[in-house]
């Protein structure tokens, strides 16, 4: 088999860091999106309720 990595056109694995990085600053401007909304009045889609018979 061949080493992904080596691979042309393939970028190289992520390390753990690199991967929570991204995650952080994607939660980080949905928060921001979702404090703009709310600022200005709009409503974002809400989360649907849970059945409290569960």
């Amino acid at each position: 088999m061949t080493d992904p990595s080596t691979q042309p056109g393939r970028a190289a694995p992520t390390t753990r860091e690199e991967r929570l990085a991204a995650k952080l600053r994607e939660n980080l401007r949905r928060r921001k999106a979702q404090a703009r909304a709310l600022e200005t009045g709009e409503s974002s889609p809400a989360l649907p309720k849970l059945d409290p018979s569960r």
